[in-house]
């Protein structure tokens, strides 16, 4: 009985140490960056997803601009694009980046590069995309459900107290008034020419060209070179060797990634738990915003 005490006791004390140093190098490896490579150094920073936040991405990239041995930055989009206000916040920054700064940076679009990912990328230097990357949609919706019906159906009455005739604007439990719909409208309508007037301007072009493709549509990649919204037609890689060679690196570069995010010791024991959570996109859809967003 001893002996089986002995045996299950260390080997409960030695789970406990493993589970331990897991988490404790999980830690550690979430504030390591990719800068144990030598020579010359190219960033690159993923624009993934639905832009709900521009903290993070902007926050790398200004974490790279202020590195002398970054000699580039690509920014590898893979986005149908989100918020209105996020989007802008991550283009003013690649356009800093771009205008003080003065360090090269450029855009390589993966799948998808549309709507608020396009009006980022169109502040680089350069834009490349695959010949059948998704591109474009210049554009601003806003959505929401109304389910005034199904409320008049359970017999149940949305309250609302408000002082300013335009204050619910919006309200899912009622019609808009006309002039209602004409404020809203106001609001997209100035939205849009910020967006073309954005990418006019990224792209040296007229914003009377821009404004004529305006229309919400997306091309591809192919497409969207004779239409000149991309520069080239190139993958990752090629673009990785295009940059290093326009800011006369030899050879093959060292690229440079920001940390990986931190995991916690829940996800060790547990695995990872993010598929069985609602997703900040999902969550969106039942918020009233305007969007440069694809779907």
């Amino acid at each position: 009985m001893w002996l089986w005490l002995l045996l299950g006791g260390g080997a409960f004390v030695l789970f406990v140490v493993a589970v331990f140093t897991l988490v404790f190098l999980s830690f550690r490896g979430g504030d390591q960056e990719s800068f144990n490579a030598f020579g010359d150094k190219i960033a690159v920073v993923d624009l993934d997803g639905v832009i709900l936040s521009p903290k993070q991405t902007v926050s790398q990239l200004k974490k790279f601009a202020d590195d002398d041995s970054i000699k580039a930055i690509i920014l590898h989009v893979n986005s149908p694009g989100g918020g209105v206000a996020a989007s802008e916040e991550i283009y003013r920054e690649v356009k800093r980046i771009h205008d003080a700064k003065k360090k090269h940076i450029v855009a390589s679009i993966e799948t998808v590069g549309a709507s608020g990912a396009y009006y980022v990328a169109s502040a680089s230097d350069k834009i490349y995309a695959d010949k059948g990357s998704i591109v474009g949609s210049i554009g601003v919706s806003a959505q929401w459900v109304n389910y005034g019906e199904l409320l008049r159906w359970a017999k149940l009455k949305d309250i609302t107290l408000k002082a300013g005739e335009f204050k619910d604007t919006g309200n899912p439990s009622r019609e808009m008034t006309p002039a209602e719909h004409e404020y809203l409208q106001s609001l997209i309508d100035n939205m849009h020419t910020q967006f073309i007037q954005a990418v006019a301007d990224g792209r040296k072009a007229k914003e009377s060209d821009i404004r004529s493709i305006a229309n919400g549509k997306v091309w591809t990649g192919e497409q969207a070179l004779s239409m000149k919204l991309i520069d080239q037609l190139a993958d990752f890689e090629e673009a990785v060797k295009d940059t290093a060679k326009s800011v006369g690196i030899k050879g093959e570069p060292s690229l440079v990634y920001p940390p990986k995010p931190r995991r916690s010791g829940l996800d060790l024991v547990f695995g990872d738990v993010s598929d069985y959570l609602p997703t900040r996109e999902k969550l969106l859809e039942q918020e009233v915003g305007f969007y440069y967003l694809w779907k």
